[in-house]
């Protein structure tokens, strides 16, 4: 039976469980369909702008490391919404995600980058000869944590943090750093980098977003961080633990993994990291491709300097197919997605995302309700 549903909360996340059995997009004759029913249901409640089916079975999905917190945390949320439907998430990484999906080894992929143009095609095979949708879902907000005794609450420029990475700015009470935080009495401390180590998609969009926002005073790019400066730590958790055991000390990282965050002055004055900073900047989101294919232009994101806004964000994709799913899949991807995007709470945000609303929000479930 189909339930309908009504909330205009709007959360960010893709759900995994424990064991799965593949749910294939359609037209494949080599792996099969869902295994399910749509589950009997004693809820009635109106709750908001999608039909929930109810449908019962196993689906696989695979992916972004990046997307792992918010999977977990969701993945009891769609259990508890559908009994006797889970998903299964294995955080291989964006690039095996993307080439089990082509393979239709996974009904969606995670990922923190969009599909290349030379996987388009073979994506839009995979989904029956329909388009495969970029969701921008998971939106994990990078902050620039610090620890500098005394010192409780920092402003840094875009250029102050090009010039503290490259290591032109060497001391906290650098006058370029002093001018952006009158009235604060700096000490002379040694600044110390900290990087990561090991590659990443993080250290990957924070260098975009240094070229980008700088207008190309940052010139290296790539998952590999330059080593000329600072010291490297391996991991989201091995940078934090570096900035928070080191006094005077900073560096990139996910928002969840942070003590202290500066405030950015992106050029329209200090910007707190918080939820509504992030969702301005979501509200003004714009895509190279059209439609419910939605893949962020990433130039113009952390180029953005509207006021109020907060642009230092990672924006990862749940990549599904448009159309071309057997039936029990499309039912099953849907409910998935419209379930989590219909929740939201302290216990996400505690894990460093930031919950999708307003504009954004009306977008992806406009798209989740036109998956065939």
């Amino acid at each position: 039976m189909i339930r309908n549903f009504k909330r205009t909360a709007a959360v960010i996340g893709v759900v995994a469980a424990s064991s799965a059995t593949l749910v294939a997009c359609g037209g494949s004759d080599d792996t099969e369909g869902a295994a399910g029913t749509e589950a009997e249901s004693t809820a009635t409640a109106e709750k908001g702008d999608y039909e929930l089916y109810g449908q019962q079975g196993d689906i696989l999905a695979e992916g972004a490391s990046s997307q792992q917190n918010a999977i977990d945390y969701f993945a009891s949320v769609y259990s508890a919404e559908v009994p006797g439907a889970s998903i299964a998430y294995t955080p291989s990484g964006s690039g095996a995600g993307q080439k089990n999906f082509i393979a239709n080894q996974a009904v969606f992929a995670g990922s923190d980058s969009p599909l290349k143009d030379d996987q388009v095609e073979a994506a839009a095979q995979r989904c029956g000869g329909n388009e495969a949708w970029h969701l921008p879902f998971v939106i994990g907000p990078v902050a620039i944590a610090y620890n500098l005794e005394g010192v409780d609450e920092l402003n840094l420029t875009v250029d102050n943090i090009v010039e503290i990475f490259q290591g032109v700015i060497k001391t906290w009470n650098d006058p370029k750093i002093a001018e952006a935080n009158p009235g604060v009495e700096l000490p002379d401390t040694p600044i110390n980098v900290f990087y990561r180590s090991d590659e990443s998609g993080t250290s990957d969009n924070f260098q975009k977003f240094l070229a980008a926002a700088s207008d190309g005073k940052w010139e290296s790019s790539g998952k590999a961080f330059p080593n000329a400066v600072g010291t490297g730590a391996n991991g989201s958790s091995g940078v934090a633990q570096e900035v928070s055991a080191t006094d005077g000390s900073i560096t990139y990282v996910e928002a969840g993994f942070a003590d202290k965050k500066a405030n950015i002055d992106f050029g329209n004055g200090p910007v707190e990291l918080t939820n509504e900073s992030v969702a301005k900047t979501l509200d003004n989101l714009t895509f190279k491709t059209e439609g419910h294919n939605m893949v962020v232009d990433a130039d113009a994101l952390f180029a953005t300097d509207t006021a109020g806004a907060y642009p230092l964000v990672l924006t990862t994709y749940e990549i599904v197919c448009s159309a071309g799913y057997d039936e029990a899949t499309s039912k099953m991807v849907k409910d998935f997605l419209n379930i989590a995007l219909d929740h939201q709470d302290a216990e996400l945000e505690a894990e460093g995302f930031i919950p999708v609303t307003g504009a954004h929000a009306e977008r992806l479930r406009e798209a989740i309700n036109a998956i065939q």
